[in-house]
This record gives C-alpha cells, structure tokens and sequence, in this order.
C-alpha cells in the first residue's frame, strides 16, 4: 500500500511585493500553488496511492472568490474517479477561512472534525487514520494528547497540524512532543505546519513533509510530499520518500568576488552560479522556474565599482537571467568589501576605529543585537508605514534586519569613510 503525505499547500496565497518588480513573471508565481497541487494528484494517480493525507492549511485565509474552492474540488474529484480516499485536517490558515467552511467536498474526501479527535478506519484498505483539525486559527492545547488509541490490525496514521516542541519562525500552534505522539502506537504521524522538510523520528515515523510550493526567497530548496510505502502484512512502513512537485524553486545564490579583481569577472562568476543553480533545480528532469536571490560577497577590486552603480549591476544580472532557460534575479545583495586593513582599523585611535570595534563587538553578541532592536522598536513605529512594510521594509524591532545592517555599515559605510577621509586637504 502507498500513501501520500502532503501539508501547508496555501492555494493561492497571495504574492507581497512582487508586482513591483519590472518583468517579474508574476503570473507563472502567481500559479505555482496550483500548480503544485495537480503534480500531487498525478503523483496520487501514477503512484497508485490507496490515499492522500493532507496535514493542514491548504488555503491561505480567506479567498479572493470562490474560484479557489472550485479549483481544490475539481483536483479532489480527479482522486475520487481515480479511486485515491483523501483524509484532512484543518490547519490555522484553514481556520481563518469562512468561506471554505461552506465547500461541498467529494465523497471520497474524510475532513476531520475540529471539536475532538476521531479516528476514520478504512478496513477495506486496511488503514486507520486519527485527526483533528483547528477550530480557530490559534490553538494553545496539545491537541495530539487526547488522540485515540491505535487500532489492532491496521496500520495507524496520526494527522495533525503542530509546531511540535517549537520550530524558528512557526508559531506555537497545537504544540506537543515526541514522547506523547509515540505513546499513542500508531506506525506513522503526518504532521503539517512547519515549511521546512524534518524526519523528526524513524521509528515510529514522525515527519514534516515540508510545503508543497516555495512561495518567497526564505522558502528556498525542493518543495513536494512525502511517499509512504507500507507493507500491508506486516503493517511496516518499507519506505519514506520526498517527490519534489514545485514548479518554481526558490534559491539563494552566493558569488564568491574574492578572485573577481573587475566587475566583468564578477558577471562571469555570477552566471556560473546561476546556470548551476538552475540545473540543480531541474535535476529531476522536470523543467521549472528558478527564483533566484542573488548575494556577491567577498573582498574584491571591483567592490567599488559594483557599489557605485548598484542599480545597473540588478539589471545587467537580470537580464543574464532572463538570457538562461527558467530562470529570473529576484533581487542582487551586494556585500563585498574592499581591501581593507582590518586589524590596521580596528587598532586606530580614533572614531573609525572606535565605530569598527563596535560593530564586531555586536557582530559577536547576538543578546546586545536583540536588546537593541527591543530600544528600537518603538523609534520604528514613528517611520511612515511605507517604509516599515513589504519584502524590502525598514525592520529594526528584527535582530535578523540589524545583523545585516550591520554587514551594510561594515562593508559600505566604512569604505566610503576611509575614502573621504583620504581625500581630505
């Protein structure tokens, strides 16, 4: 028997920002979620799966129209004329959702109640499934704690929508351990919530299949589901497999400009990564978009002239995107530094040398860096909400947005200040 693991596919969540980048394909990002879901139900139908678990939040809030519920019947309607059962939870994005509460799903699709845990046996596939899903968008109790106890004889699958013991930048939602979900002897915990792929434990399996469809920069990697391959005899799991299903990968791209003494050099050793991001996005031999963030780092003879023209150098590398197959410059971050004396700065007696000691020593302390964005937090809220809001947005409340502040003062600001000073009469 094979089962298909599935969470967090966010069909159509909506795109922040992207329209204001000039030849953005913003309609091929646009339709990647959906996208990605008719991969998962060819991967349903080619696999011969006996059932597909969605593990919550396959809707993004509420929809613009209802075109998006439309969409998910038609895809779960393609299962049922397959013979594919789909068991669901609701995720805290699912929750938020009023209008999909009022969907008409197929009779092949079993979406569990929000008020308790049940459990959901198909005998005919020798399969016992136990779940719950979010009646609001935030649930503070373990959730998992009150699940039933396994059923003899079938093999036993544990869906729910959880950050666990805690993961970075998820919130608490449904929070539970490892020891709880293994007390309960079911062979397998299809969990959702958390964008990033884990195999938290082996046996019995307990795994985040990660989200279906990359949606920004940070979701970066093979997004897809996981294959569940049991031996029905002896109820084991014989196989645990990720499927890549994106149709846009997100990447983050580094150039090293360390040996790149003119910015021509840099264009070369910038395509070179480019092209090799982009075939190990389509490794699988499926074609997809790359989406690339592209970061040029290193101590360079060319820092100063990449950084006086910062602006031509975004459009030249997106137009050597567009040059290759698939493949789009969603932003250029440039943190080269020139050839510096740095332990010649940081022994002088003076202001410069003063500022530079200073930011190692925040660069060095991670809890001075989080105090100073708590202090900043309300200088923050006194900028206009244009300049505090979308994917380039001023964030000094953020110890992440400071750190790279600081990577700007260190490598742009103190170059340039060297330089005044040197030219001073």
């Amino acid at each position: 028997m094979k089962l298909v693991h599935a969470a967090d596919l966010h069909i159509d969540s909506p795109l922040q920002g992207l329209t204001k980048y000039a030849h953005a394909p913003v309609d091929r990002i646009r339709g990647a979620t959906r996208a990605a879901v008719v991969n998962l139900v060819d991967l349903c139908i080619d696999e011969g799966a006996a059932a597909l678990l969605l593990a919550g939040d396959i809707f993004d809030g509420d929809w613009k129209d209802y075109s998006t519920g439309i969409f998910f019947v038609s895809e779960m309607t393609r299962l049922r004329d397959a013979g594919v059962k789909v068991f669901s939870v609701r995720g805290n994005h699912d929750a938020a959702n009023k209008m999909g509460r009022r969907l008409k799903l197929p009779e092949n699709v079993e979406e569990f109640a929000t008020d308790a845990a049940r459990t959901i046996a198909a005998e005919e596939l020798g399969l016992a499934v136990h779940g719950q899903g979010f009646a609001q968008r935030v649930v503070d109790e373990d959730l998992a704690r009150d699940f039933p106890d396994a059923v003899s004889g079938l093999f036993n699958v544990g869906l729910l929508h959880t950050s666990l013991d805690g993961r970075p930048g998820h919130a608490p939602y449904a929070p539970t351990s490892t020891a709880v979900l293994t007390s309960k002897g079911y062979d397998y915990w299809a969990l959702g919530h958390v964008h990033q792929r884990e195999v938290i434990q082996r046996d019995p399996y307990i795994v985040y299949p990660g989200n279906l469809q990359g949606r920004h920069a940070r979701e970066t990697g093979p997004k897809g589901a996981t294959v569940i391959t049991v031996d029905g005899g002896r109820l084991e799991v014989t196989d645990v497999s990720h499927r890549p299903l994106d149709v846009v990968r997100w990447a983050q791209v580094t150039v090293d400009a360390s040996a790149c003494p003119h910015t021509d050099d840099v264009l070369e050793a910038a395509r070179d990564a480019l092209e090799a991001a982009s075939l190990e996005a389509c490794q699988d031999g499926h074609p997809r978009l790359l989406c690339a963030r592209v970061t040029i780092e290193g101590q360079s003879g060319a820092h100063d002239a990449l950084h006086s023209e910062a602006e031509r150098w975004l459009h030249d590398l997106r137009a050597m995107g567009a040059d290759l197959d698939d493949c789009w410059v969603e932003k250029v971050r440039l943190k080269t530094t020139g050839v510096l004396d740095l332990e010649g700065l940081a022994a002088q007696d003076d202001a410069l040398g003063a500022l530079f000691r200073r930011l190692g020593e925040l660069e060095a302390d991670p809890d001075a860096l989080a105090a100073h964005a708590e202090d900043l937090r309300e200088e923050m809220m006194k900028l206009p909400r244009e300049a505090r809001e979308g994917l380039d947005g001023i964030r000094l409340d953020d110890p992440d947005y400071l750190e790279g502040a600081l990577e700007d003062v260190t490598q742009l600001l103190i170059p340039r200040l060297l330089t005044a000073r040197s030219e001073e009469p």
